[in-house]
């Protein structure tokens, strides 16, 4: 969901991480790793914070699990019939519906900040692997510039904070969450990473 390409720049190494983390969130969430995937995943490695426990158990769960597995757990958590077990989008989170204000809000900044939906997303721009994938993109300069941190927490308090903490609990304690449990920590743990180092750089 991005206009733009990356452009070679210099990246402090710790901005280049955190977007490496929002990009893998982004991709985990966007649909079902396959088994190339998996095989990714399973070579993380974390250490003893909290983020990094929950990535060192996401390499464990993508050791043990299948393609098939992760794939039918991915359909029951966000997919469903009628519906999934989670409902990943802002505008359902803030007001218990989709298709409402945050995500016209999400788009009139999409359009101030260059960015726009690729031809084969077809879900709500609030989908929380698209807000992950553009905040990636704002960090390392996918859309133009690297976004400044001001910028960055203008968008991350405006579509991001107020919700994602919420859906990334929601995902670690979902009752068909087994590969997804520690995404869902993972997601937690960052996202209130994110929030603490934004208000002390304020």
């Amino acid at each position: 969901m991005a206009a733009g390409a990356d452009v070679s720049r210099d990246i402090a190494e710790e901005e280049t991480l955190r977007a490496e983390v929002y990009r893998l969130l982004g991709w985990l969430l966007r649909g079902p790793p396959d088994a190339a995937g998996l095989a990714r995943v399973a070579g993380l490695g974390g250490d003893d914070g909290e983020l990094g426990r929950g990535i060192a158990a996401l390499a464990a769960a993508a050791r043990t699990v299948t393609p098939e597995k992760v794939n039918e757990e991915y359909h029951a958590l966000f997919i469903g019939v009628p519906r999934g077990e989670i409902m990943p989008y802002g505008s359902y989170y803030l007001t218990g519906f989709v298709y409402e204000r945050p995500l016209a809000d999400l788009r009139s900044d999409m359009g101030r900040l260059g960015i726009a939906r690729a031809d084969d997303v077809h879900e709500p721009e609030d989908h929380i692997a698209a807000l992950c994938e553009m905040m990636a993109g704002l960090i390392v300069g996918t859309f133009g510039a690297p976004a400044d941190l001001a910028a960055q927490r203008r968008f991350f308090d405006a579509h991001i904070g107020p919700w994602a903490e919420r859906f990334f609990a929601d995902l670690e304690a979902a009752p068909s969450a087994a590969f997804y449990m520690p995404v869902g920590a993972i997601g937690k743990a960052f996202m209130r990473i994110e929030a603490q180092a934004f208000a002390m750089a304020a």
